[in-house]
Formats: structure tokens, C-alpha cells, sequence
């Protein structure tokens, strides 16, 4: 499994870069700008993500713009929606507000921070990405 971890607090880019480690290479971005840069070059060149773990509220561009542009990739290259990257939003906010505009956006799984390796294993294993 390919991962980006889109993620501007150091503790938290640490915690999930640890975790997701364990089943694959992992990449970093600090910020949604950097996110969709990454997720662009990778699928230009041919190495797309499986999994896209992404903040909400970020510097430059939010993860909610980041998600939308992420989608837009995908749709211009013709990937199917269920064929796209997985996307998990994850936020410091516990608000309904937030949540439906992710998925809206087309995320697949919203966790709240702190996030729980065991709560993200069972999100991993309910997109199919783990067994």
C-alpha cells in the first residue's frame, strides 16, 4: 500500500508515518498545495496512492479543497470513483459540519484526532486496504 500523509503538525505526521509504515511506503506533505502536487506527479508517473490520510484544516490550501482537486485528478485521468485512492479526513474537530462537507468531497473514512491506531486499522480494513 502507497500512502500520502497530508498532515502540517509534526506529532501527528510522526504517529501515522509510524503506523502506516508497517504496511507500505509512505510519503509527506505538510500542507494541501503539497498534497495535490504529490497526488498529481505520482499519477503521472505511474505510481498512484492507495491511501491519502489528510487534515482538514491546513496552511495554503485546506484539505477540504485539497480532497476536491485530488478528485478532479482522478476524474480527468478516468478513474473510476470506486477505483480512486482512499482517502481518510482526519481533524481536530468532532463537528457535523466538517464531516459532511468531507464527504461530500468524496472522502472515504473520517477519524478525529487523537487518532487511534486501532480505530485507523479498522478504517484500513473496511476500505479493503488491510486485511
Amino acid at each position: 500500500m502507497k500512502t500520502l500523509i497530508v498532515e502540517d503538525d509534526f506529532t501527528s505526521r510522526i504517529v501515522l508515518q509510524n503506523f502506516l509504515a508497517r504496511y507500505g511506503e509512505c510519503h509527506i506533505a505538510v500542507n494541501g498545495a503539497e498534497a495535490v502536487s504529490a497526488f498529481r506527479a505520482a499519477g503521472e508517473s505511474g505510481t498512484g496512492y492507495d491511501l491519502v490520510c489528510m487534515d482538514i484544516l491546513m496552511p495554503e490550501m485546506d484539505g477540504q479543497e485539497a480532497l476536491r482537486r485530488i478528485r478532479s485528478i482522478e476524474e480527468l485521468a478516468g478513474v473510476l470513483p470506486q477505483k480512486g485512492a482512499k482517502v481518510i479526513m482526519t481533524t481536530g474537530l468532532d463537528n457535523s459540519r466538517s464531516v459532511m462537507e468531507s464527504f461530500r468531497g468524496s472522502c472515504d473514512a473520517y477519524l478525529v484526532k487523537p487518532i487511534s491506531t486501532a480505530k485507523l486499522l479498522g478504517q484500513l480494513q473496511n476500505l479493503g486496504l488491510v486485511n
